[in-house]
């Protein structure tokens, strides 16, 4: 596909999505969401494809949301319905636009792909969401994290589960009523971010991680960061008949087998083979 908000390339089996307006610093536009959710499912569909990376273009990740988009939406929902209409029309468009931009975060909180964002400059807003729906999210020392929603009289409303989620609700909650600004080590130390690197060394710890996670079944990866999403909600005790058929599929199945024969002649499994 042809995409002009980002840039997808794929590298072996890891494909690079790149946020693609770096004149706005990576500012979240209704055609970058289209574009992501369509990259994604590409990407998903490609059974070479096992990790996903995202990164922004310019030295930024993401400015969050595109405001003058929002704004747009909003004047072409105010043209020409009923006068009596018009305030509910307008909310109702600026609704649908917010709820496009949940999905997209949904979609990549859910996706069986390995997820690692590489963090740098502005990371605000819906970037900051996108930071925290992350499996490993690689910060460089340049990254400055914002959550500015309440200071411009809004609310960080699809993100907030996964701040929740990432942060625990007492320092999520703090960020939003503060309009909370981080530096990248303040970021580290409240977990949003798993480590923190020097800008010129951020390449060679992903080239790191990306081998790390190489060298791990990616149909065991996807059975269990599904578990995992689970687990948070339910009780351990709940999942225990379920985690048990879990391991049985996987111990049984083909990546089952290879790994434990791996381990046993002293090599590399099958899915880790350069």
């Amino acid at each position: 596909m042809n995409y002009e908000a980002i840039q997808v390339q794929k590298t072996g089996a890891t494909a690079q999505i790149t946020l693609n307006r770096p004149a706005l610093r990576n500012a979240m536009s209704l055609q970058m969401v289209a574009e992501l959710q369509a990259a994604l499912v590409a990407l998903e569909a490609d059974k070479s494809v096992r990790v996903l990376v995202l990164r922004g273009a310019g030295g930024h990740f993401c400015a969050g949301a595109d405001l003058q988009d929002m704004a747009s939406a909003r004047m072409r929902a105010l043209q020409n319905p009923p006068a009596s209409t018009q305030a509910s029309v307008a909310l109702d468009a600026v609704a649908q636009v917010n709820a496009q931009f949940g999905d997209l975060c949904v979609a990549y909180a859910q996706t069986p792909l390995a997820l690692v964002a590489v963090l740098e400059g502005s990371v605000m807003g819906g970037g900051l969401g996108l930071a925290c729906v992350a499996d490993v999210a690689l910060a460089s020392e340049s990254a400055v994290f914002r959550l500015p929603e309440t200071a411009l009289g809004v609310v960080p409303a699809q993100i907030a589960p996964f701040l929740v989620e990432r942060l625990g609700y007492s320092q999520a909650k703090r960020l939003a009523v503060t309009g909370g600004r981080l530096n990248a080590a303040n970021a580290l130390a409240m977990g949003l971010v798993h480590a923190v690197h020097a800008p010129e060394q951020i390449d060679a710890v992903l080239a790191a991680v990306l081998a790390e996670i190489q060298a791990c079944a990616p149909g065991a990866v996807a059975a269990t960061k599904a578990l995992m999403a689970k687990a948070r909600l339910c009780e351990p005790a709940s999942l225990v008949q379920e985690a048990a058929r879990i391991f049985s599929r996987a111990a049984q199945g083909p990546e089952g087998l290879e790994g434990i024969a791996a381990f046993l002649q002293k090599r590399k499994p099958s899915w880790a083979q350069p």
